[in-house]
C-alpha cells in the first residue's frame, strides 16, 4: 500500500523557538525597526542614551554601532524581548 501524496502548503512553516534564545531567528535590524516604529528615536535615546539614537539617528548608523558594541546591543535586545516577545501581563480586575 502506498502512502498518500502530501500537497505543499501555501502557508510558511511555523518558526521554531530555540530553547535558550528567545531572539533566535530575529535579526538586529528587525529588533531595531520594531522599537523605532513603536517608540521613535527620541524615546529610544532617553531609554538608552547612545549617540546613534540621539543625534541624527538612522537604522544604518545604529546597526553599525550596535554590532560593534555588545553592551548596547544587549540593552536593545533585552528591551525588545521584554516588551515585544514577553509583554508584561496586566492584572485582571477582580
Amino acid at each position: 500500500m502506498s502512502e498518500p501524496e502530501q500537497k505543499p502548503s501555501d502557508s510558511p512553516a511555523p518558526a521554531r523557538k530555540h530553547p535558550r534564545d528567545p531572539l533566535h531567528g530575529v535579526t538586529l535590524e528587525t529588533v531595531l525597526k520594531t522599537l523605532v516604529a513603536k517608540h521613535g528615536w527620541e524615546e529610544m535615546g532617553r531609554y538608552i542614551p547612545i549617540r546613534c539614537f540621539l543625534f541624527e539617528p538612522s537604522v544604518k548608523s545604529s546597526l553599525t554601532f550596535l554590532r560593534k558594541t555588545p553592551w548596547a546591543r544587549q540593552k536593545v535586545e533585552e528591551w525588545y524581548a521584554g516588551e515585544i516577545l514577553f509583554p508584561p501581563q496586566e492584572e485582571s480586575e477582580k
